[in-house]
């Protein structure tokens, strides 16, 4: 079966969803969720959107921090471009019913929120809960827009190529998975928009929500789209330390409110930093990890009780009462906290445009490499940069519609197995034990801190686990957990190849071997490029 609309768009955060509201005016559009379109990273995301909105703010200024959080590797036209836009993106948000907490057309705008790294308060914000509250009006407009088709609990599972008039390949859709019947379809487009976005759960430890198995990246890749800079990961500082809730994050609010860092004795671990606890985000996660491993403990502590009860209480509504619901309450006890794998800095390598190096497939939000992170992402940078780039991108997709003809296939060859997935295997522990296998070694060996020997005993590991997949997939009846699982493998390794060839310490990739910063070698973007990018990549791990 054929599916054809003239947009296709894999993921449904804030980027897939900005794109399909602005290109549903101009054609049909597809959205393929894995889950439900609000299971996103984005639903999850509590700080804010950074942009340049109050009387004693410069777009300069936003520049200038975002330029010094990236460690050397922001691409100067992109950060431009991004902040630039960022007033227009945040009215345009308003514009469609979003509740923003401040009052981002009054002159004083007083409560705009500041983070780390940020010279200015810049994060128009919901409370505590701004992903949720954006993901939800989105939502809400692509499900009732009747050019947009929304495939809730569907699994994209590679890509579609074909060889243009040139001979050039290019993406004219994607095999999707039915997870709920099993069955397998291909929808085609003139145009194919990647946002999937990250890959947090390539990590055993991590603030993103269990669909994050970096899907695009992994199907990017296995068609032949360039990727770059994916040894940046960031870990955030503050995700909650308790055996009950393993990936609820600690906005890095609370630290712009006047949240301090302390050990386990009561001490500041940021004292001696000029910025303290608003340094950026790698400086404090590393701190955090040096100070475990000399004392020992388990955790650190974030403490905002010196603030009134009152307060923390409105300005944090979800931190506090989720909290409390543990047994923790964060206006009298500080808050156990550790570093968890956050966000994909690199990803599949883009113009400013979104457009990837494989013709027909673009990518936006968290799986893009734009340019604009660098080596380490600035606060709340991350979903400006998905409004600013799905607009960018919509702009340049509906010229190409215009100039693109529907896809010429008939009825393609099914690559999968049985033509039909779903149902899981009778030796499911087997998936399972390489999934707990990667997060741990990528974790232990490929985590905050890398050394030469760390990356070497991971790769060993994983190239086991790969060829273990390999057999499952000839051998088993192929479901959703195994091809997240064969993504995941694809994803570490990509971060291992990453992290291997950078010889030094910059932004988010620390390593004992290579303790210094290199410009003279290292200050350019690592990019990788599949040798043997596969016309049918079902077929491959």
């Amino acid at each position: 079966m054929i599916i054809k609309f003239d947009y296709l768009v894999i993921g449904s955060g804030i980027a897939g969803l900005s794109f399909a509201l602005k290109a549903a005016h101009h054609g049909t559009v597809g959205i393929v969720a894995k889950k439900g379109i609000t299971d996103t990273n984005t639903n999850l995301a509590q700080g804010g959107i950074a942009a340049v909105m109050a009387p004693d703010d410069l777009l300069e200024y936003h520049i200038k921090d975002t330029l010094e959080s990236g460690g050397g590797l922001s691409r100067l036209e992109t950060v431009q471009a991004v902040v630039e836009a960022g007033p227009r993106m945040i009215m345009e948000l308003k514009d469609l019913g979003i509740p923003f907490t401040a009052q981002i057309d009054h002159p004083d705008r007083p409560e705009l929120g500041r983070e780390g790294g940020h010279s200015h308060r810049r994060i128009i914000h919901a409370k505590d809960m701004t992903g949720q509250t954006v993901q939800k009006v989105l939502a809400e407009r692509a499900l009732e827009h009747p050019n947009i088709q929304v495939f809730d609990h569907y699994l994209a599972l590679d890509l579609l190529p074909e060889k243009d008039l040139s001979g050039q390949m290019r993406v004219t859709g994607a095999w999707v998975l039915d997870i709920l019947k099993g069955d397998v379809a291909a929808m085609t487009a003139k145009v194919v928009i990647m946002a999937t976005g990250g890959s947090g759960k390539v990590y055993l430890y991590t603030t993103n929500p269990d669909g994050a198995s970096g899907d695009g990246l992994a199907m990017g890749w296995r068609a032949g789209a360039e990727v770059a800079n994916l040894e940046f990961v960031q870990f955030h500082p503050t995700c909650l330390f308790h055996p009950q809730l393993h990936n609820f994050l600690i906005s890095e609010a609370v630290r712009g409110e006047g949240g301090r860092l302390i050990n386990t004795e009561g001490a500041p671990i940021m004292k001696n930093h000029p910025q303290g606890d608003l340094a950026c985000r790698d400086v404090v996660a590393l701190a955090i990890d040096s100070e475990m491993k000399r004392s020992g403990a388990d955790n650190v502590f974030l403490d905002i009780t010196h603030r009134p009860a009152e307060f923390i209480k409105d300005r944090f509504p979800k931190i506090y009462s989720t909290c409390l619901s543990l047994g923790l309450d964060i206006t009298r006890q500080p808050i156990p906290v550790v570093p968890a794998a956050h966000y994909q800095c690199g990803g599949l390598l883009v113009d400013l445009d979104g457009r990837t190096t494989r013709p027909g497939l673009y990518a936006i939000g968290e799986v893009a490499a734009t340019g604009l992170h660098g080596a380490n992402r600035l606060a709340s940078n991350s979903l400006l940069e998905a409004l600013v780039m799905a607009d960018r991108a919509f702009k340049a997709a509906v010229n190409e519609v215009k100039t693109t003809s529907h896809p010429a296939l008939k009825e393609p060859v099914n690559p999968w197995p049985s033509g039909k997935l779903g149902h899981a295997p009778a030796e499911a522990v087997l998936i399972t034990q390489s999934w707990d296998e990667i997060r741990r070694f990528m974790w232990n060996y490929v985590g905050i801190v890398r050394s030469d020997q760390r990356l070497h005993m991971a790769a060993k590991r994983l190239a086991l686990v790969k060829s273990e997949i390999d057999d499952f997939f000839r051998n088993f009846e192929v479901d959703a957990d195994l091809v997240e699982v064969r993504n995941i493998a694809a994803v570490a390794d990509l971060i291992i190849r990453s992290a291997t060839l950078r010889r030094e310490s910059r932004g988010l990739h620390f390593s004992l071997s290579w303790p210094e910063q290199d410009d003279v070698n290292f200050k350019k973007d690592t990019v990788l490029r599949n040798p043997e990018p596969s016309l049918f990549p079902g077929l491959k791990a």
